[in-house]
């Protein structure tokens, strides 16, 4: 397992995140913009509100994925805001948490895609240590408040993580599902990664584009393509 850097602010609040990220990211961390979220969620920790995910797993993707073992990224918008779902990966919910109903339509078009039965548990850790980066644009939330931490700045850094994997790799698969996510296709150099597009897995627009978009057995089309390894699905 990589180190982990553990990060303090002027008021204390500590993040943990992997050397190797720290050190492409050294900039972005030393920018004012992020000592002043670290401030916000010090405050909020302090008002007594709850924010999710827990602050050790905040970064959980990014630990679980460095820079030169991805293959695959997953945008995602920001965690979920129910109590024990979010971990730092995007759609995925821990083990014994109830699969909500995005990650349920993910699994459904995966097992119309690939055959893949629909698992028992909705947590993609594997798919996260086979190099699928399950990062969402906004990092933190309140509970019971969804999109409430969208203006303190995780999307300044979140950016950056996905012009460093565009600049620094190539190869990579990116799948964007919705138009929050699509939008952030103007970042990626196409010339280099394979951007792959669909409606959003959400019950309100999986019917619109996102059955039926294959992007599980095209991604690994295009990894067997150019020599690497494909994702199993399954979890």
């Amino acid at each position: 397992m990589t180190d982990l850097f553990s990060y303090n602010n002027e008021k204390n609040f500590r993040l943990v995140l992997c050397s190797e990220w720290v050190n492409l990211l050294k900039s972005e961390i030393e920018a004012d913009y992020f000592n002043q979220i670290l401030d916000f969620l010090n405050e909020e920790e302090e008002s007594g509100r709850t924010v999710y995910p827990p602050t050790h797993e905040i970064f959980n993707a990014l630990n679980l994925t460095l820079l030169e073992q991805i293959k695959v990224v997953i945008l995602g918008q920001d965690p979920y805001h129910g109590a024990g779902q979010a971990h730092g990966l995007c759609f995925s919910v821990k083990k014994g948490i109830p699969a909500p109903p995005s990650l349920i339509n993910i699994f459904k078009e995966i097992k119309n895609n690939t055959g893949i039965d629909l698992p028992g548990h909705g947590d993609l850790s594997n798919w996260a240590q086979q190099g699928v980066l399950l990062l969402n644009s906004i990092l933190t939330v309140r509970a019971a408040n969804a999109g409430s931490h969208q203006k303190i700045g995780w999307q300044l850094f979140t950016d950056a993580i996905i012009r460093t994997i565009s600049d620094r790799t190539e190869g990579i698969v990116f799948l964007l599902w919705g138009k929050f996510a699509c939008s952030k296709s103007e970042m990626i150099d196409a010339s280099k990664h394979y951007i792959l597009t669909a409606a959003h897995p959400s019950p309100f627009s999986a019917n619109n584009g996102f059955f039926g978009c294959e992007h599980f057995s095209k991604t690994n089309e295009i990894l067997k393509s150019i020599g690497r390894e494909p994702i199993d699905w399954r979890i």
